[in-house]
């Protein structure tokens, strides 16, 4: 799961480690003005402008004000794919739109001025040489060339990517360096790294740093290092954080370091790193052919994470993960080398041609995503001889070790056989992946239809298929997983039987990761019956054993009520307060009411209602068409104003198996339909409310490009949560506030079979991770 990019060109990010030189693409809003042939004065405060020839003809260019960098903070408008760019607009003098032809020179002398879409979309260069460059956006009037309006921005290196690693455990006394790279290639620009309370704060927080070293080539990206050190005592398990800033752009990106008094020692960085045999599993690995080239040359690649063991009929052993991590989106072929790391930690150098990687299995089957018979993203390769550790370990899925560390350990089986056990709501899993490590959160939805994308290329520049999965389930925590953990085991964190494949994912509005994963029992029976030979599976592993998990939090609820709601949904909730209050009845359990947030639409007014905690309350799911979020608590607090304003999620109960089943059997009913008639929902499953968790939800996910005008607050009477985040594709990830892309160096790759290359590949590209 990673995002696509492009050399020089329309990008989006890309997330994890690259070997040598990385590019990126994202970059802050601002430009300042200037117009030609015939300059006159500037309107306003550097906003807009005008040119005028001899026939006082006069046009201008209408944009915001500043300099950008090569991220994406603050920019103005998307283009059609969804990508960030500022938009430009031009305007005759005597009112209207300007019918122009767009375009951009300067730039930087090797990547370029970057992009100009015909419709006045600006992109700038995805990487820079020099620490600051300028470009020259030019509109010309279509019937007459010779009358032009001109802006001249400064471009300045951004992030190239999220800080490695993205999270980190340590208990007392620990230290880790932390490293930020930069989309520039030579110059002398550095990252300011401060201790903060949160992921976009300046201060606050435990913990010290030491001075910042960077290095500097003109062969390859900057990269900026600092030492964290945790304080000498740490007094409770919680969240602080590394923010990392350049100069004065806007763009933060931060290191999560869960700081825990268990002493745990957790870094990713372990996972991504070649590992001696035999291997052990939850590491970086991938198809060794899946790169794309332009002509001759390697510009872009993918990988994922080498999930899990399995074991055949055939005696035989098979390392799974998706069907996008080791079969490419089923365009690989049978007998292709799987190979760990994956090449997007080895500069996207294939092994046999200079890469380091070693292969570790060859492809042996996997479950088309073209097939309508087909109900999970899934792969199998038989591992080489002695290449693989047998036991099925997996790293830090063992207990801590002397030196706060996790030992690696085999998923547990002695509780099914092998065969996995079903998810629940809000049962606590582990994963091990590539990117995030070993990470735990708690499942969210049951029964998810979710469409996903997948593309023929690692640059998503040509789109392969949607493909809808039927009845998956969902996690959500904050740093759960990341763009690269694709095909990692998700367990049981209480016994480590293994419980879903992971698979897709992103990062909601909230910034809150959310997962979903292929229930294992599909995957294992799908395998069985689709993946050839007529052999059964079931996973490797020993005895069942907890989890020593890491989990860095679900920030779902307070972010929510950290919104600041819009006067109109105000004036709404106000006057729903009328009827709210007639409510009040104290014999039938209602203490009081107030106005509050809901908690299952993010940013939507709710009237709260004070129920008594000590009894069952049937309260109404709206009031006055503005939705209720229903608290228990006691008279006291009430009469005294110290009730809580949300739920809590720890206060949660789980729901009782016939309202689970109720849930069930209306969302089989609603989800095509509300799929079919809300383009901009990707998903419907079934969870708990937020606003009353006593009671089901109907948990719809929402695009948030483009959200839909109809978002009912019930569906076939039973609430609705809402989660709004990017559209799932296998290769996007947004868990980080720098969405970037990694390039992998430019090189010479040799020959593969007629047909690999994804058709029109025309463009340079970065590397994947999935």
């Amino acid at each position: 799961m990673l995002e696509p990019t492009q050399f020089g060109t329309d990008s989006l990010p890309a997330r994890g480690r690259l070997g040598e030189l990385r590019l990126g693409t994202r970059w802050a809003r601002g430009l300042a003005i200037l117009f030609l042939p015939v300059l006159t004065a500037l309107a306003g405060c550097g906003y807009e402008g005008t040119s005028a020839d001899t026939k006082s003809v006069t046009l201008w260019i209408v944009n915001g004000a500043g300099s950008i960098d090569t991220n994406c903070a603050g920019c103005n408008s998307t283009n059609a794919e969804g990508r960030a760019v500022e938009q430009f607009v031009a305007k005759l003098a005597k009112g209207g739109d300007a019918p122009v032809t767009w375009s951009v020179s300067g730039g930087d002398a090797t990547s370029g001025p970057g992009s100009m879409s015909a419709t006045g979309g600006y992109t700038p260069p995805s990487y820079l040489t020099a620490d600051a460059v300028q470009v020259v956006i030019t509109a010309s009037l279509d019937w007459d060339s010779s009358i032009a309006a001109t802006s001249i921005l400064t471009v300045t290196p951004g992030f190239l990517q999220p800080l490695t690693p993205e999270n980190v455990a340590m208990g007392a006394n620990g230290s880790v360096n932390i490293t930020g790279f930069l989309a520039e290639a030579g110059g002398g620009t550095s990252i300011d790294f401060v201790v903060a309370s949160s992921a976009t704060g300046a201060s606050g927080g435990l913990g010290q740093l030491n001075g910042t070293t960077c290095k500097r080539s003109s062969q390859v990206f900057t990269a900026c290092t600092v030492t964290y050190f945790a304080p000498a005592t740490v007094a409770s398990t919680g969240n602080t954080y590394v923010v990392a800033t350049v100069g004065s752009s806007p763009t933060r990106t931060a290191t999560r370091v869960l700081l825990n008094t268990a002493g745990v020692m957790s870094s990713p960085a372990t996972h991504e790193v070649q590992l001696a045999n035999p291997m052990l599993l939850g590491s970086s690995g991938g198809n060794n052919n899946d790169y794309d080239r332009l002509r001759n040359r390697i510009v872009d690649c993918c990988s994922g994470t080498l999930g899990s063991l399995l074991r055949g009929s055939d005696n035989k052993q098979y390392v799974l993960s998706n069907n996008h991590v080791l079969a490419r989106s089923d365009h690989a072929k049978v007998g292709d080398a799987i190979i760990q790391p994956g090449l997007i930690d080895n500069n996207c150098t294939p092994n046999g041609e200079g890469g380091s990687a070693t292969p570790v299995g060859s492809l042996s089957g996997w479950l088309a995503l073209g097939s309508s018979a087909t109900n999970a993203d899934a792969a199998i390769a038989q591992v080489a001889s002695s290449v693989v550790d047998l036991t099925g370990s997996i790293l830090e899925m063992g207990g801590r070790q002397p030196d706060g560390t996790l030992g690696a350990a085999p998923p547990g089986i002695s509780s099914t056989a092998g065969k996995g056990e079903p998810a629940q709501l809000d049962l606590k899993v582990a994963k091990s992946g590539r990117t995030t490590g070993l990470t735990c959160a708690s499942v969210t939805a049951l029964y998810l239809d979710v469409n996903v994308d997948y593309y023929l290329d690692c640059a998503e520049t040509e789109p392969y298929l949607s493909k809808t999965f039927t009845n998956q389930f969902a996690m959500s925590g904050d740093g759960f997983t990341d763009a690269g953990d694709s095909g990692a085991l998700v367990v049981d964190s209480s016994n480590a039987e293994p419980v879903g494949l992971f698979f897709a994912g992103g990062t909601d509005m909230s910034g809150v990761s959310q997962a979903v994963a292929n229930p294992v029992a599909d995957v294992l029976s799908e395998l069985n019956t689709q993946a050839g030979g007529g052999f059964t599976y079931t996973f490797a592993g020993a005895a069942d054993h907890e989890v020593s998990c890491l989990n860095y939090g679900d920030s779902t609820t307070a972010s929510v009520q950290a919104l600041t709601l819009s006067d109109a949904e105000t004036e709404r909730a106000q006057q729903a307060m009328g009827l709210a209050r007639t409510l009040v009845n104290p014999a039938a359990g209602i203490l009081g009411v107030a106005m509050g947030k809901s908690n299952d639409h993010p940013g939507e007014a709710a009237v709260i209602v004070y129920v008594d905690e000590s009894t069952v309350v049937n309260a109404p799911e709206s009031v006055g068409g503005a939705r209720t979020v229903v608290i228990p608590s006691d008279a006291r607090e009430v009469a005294s104003g110290a009730a809580p304003q949300t739920n809590a999620v720890s206060a949660f109960q789980a729901m009782t198996p016939s309202a689970l089943s109720a849930a069930v059997a209306i969302k089989q009913q609603y989800a095509a339909m509300l799929m079919k008639q809300n383009p901009s929902f990707f998903g419907v499953g079934v969870g708990q409310s937020l606003d009353n968790p006593r009671e089901a939800a109907l948990v719809i996910y929402v695009d948030r490009k483009g959200p839909s005008a109809q978002m009912p607050s019930m569906v076939g009477g039973i609430r609705t949560r809402y989660i709004v985040m990017d559209r799932l594709h296998v290769t996007r990830a947004y868990s980080g506030a720098v969405q970037s892309r990694l390039h992998c160096m430019s090189h010479l790759g040799s020959d593969r079979p007629a047909g690999f290359d994804p058709p029109a590949l025309t463009k340079a590209s970065g590397a994947r991770l999935n």
